[in-house]
């Protein structure tokens, strides 16, 4: 398969003012793009080309760590586009994935408090995660372009805590950053369409 970069699925100033036009430009036109045209480069001629995404991912940890490093960013960039939207966040889950939220990590603001934690915890660039695991819902980091996928986990929600997701808007203040995120910009439907193909 040839990675190609999506369209964002809302407008550039569409974030804001938790996430600005001009961080989306440099995260989305620039960063996205190269982990595309990389892992593009990087695929051709190797024993992955052809292979999906998820098995691309999978396959090259621990093998191929350049292709590894810009596939995987480009699997978790496809996925934190839609992670977001205008007026997202909100204290309203989806049913059946509230009742999984409550039931496995103790209600949504312990969830949101926990989430952002892990991010702010991160160690230089990566990810904050709520994964499927073994049928339970857990939260997690790693670090880079690492996701729960090379351990046996199914992402439902990522954020990135690389630099560049926030800098421009936050400095170096990533836990108003992850605050923003969790109140504001989450897309919560998307979250509970990925959990339930995970379930």
């Amino acid at each position: 398969m040839t990675f190609t970069l999506p369209d964002l699925p809302y407008a550039y100033d569409a974030l804001a003012p938790h996430m600005s036009k001009e961080t989306l430009e440099f995260h989305h036109d620039k960063h996205h793009q190269a982990y595309v045209t990389n892992g593009n480069n990087l695929l051709k001629g190797s024993e992955f080309e052809g292979k999906s995404l998820e098995e691309i991912v999978k396959g090259s940890f621990g093998k191929n760590a350049a292709l590894f490093n810009n596939a995987g960013q480009h699997y978790n960039h496809i996925h934190f586009w839609k992670w977001m939207k205008p007026k997202g966040g909100g204290g309203k889950l989806p049913g059946r994935l509230e009742k999984k939220v409550n039931d496995d990590l103790g209600g949504l603001e312990k969830f949101k408090t926990d989430f952002a934690a892990a991010g702010a915890g991160q160690f230089g660039s990566g990810w904050a995660w709520l994964s499927v695991k073994n049928g339970k819902l857990e939260v997690s980091k790693t670090p880079n372009g690492e996701n729960p996928l090379v351990h046996g986990a199914t992402p439902i929600l990522g954020v990135d805590v690389w630099e560049h997701s926030y800098y421009i808007d936050y400095r170096n203040r990533r836990p108003d950053y992850l605050k923003a995120f969790v109140e504001h910009l989450v897309n919560w439907d998307y979250v509970d369409e990925l959990f339930g193909k995970a379930t």
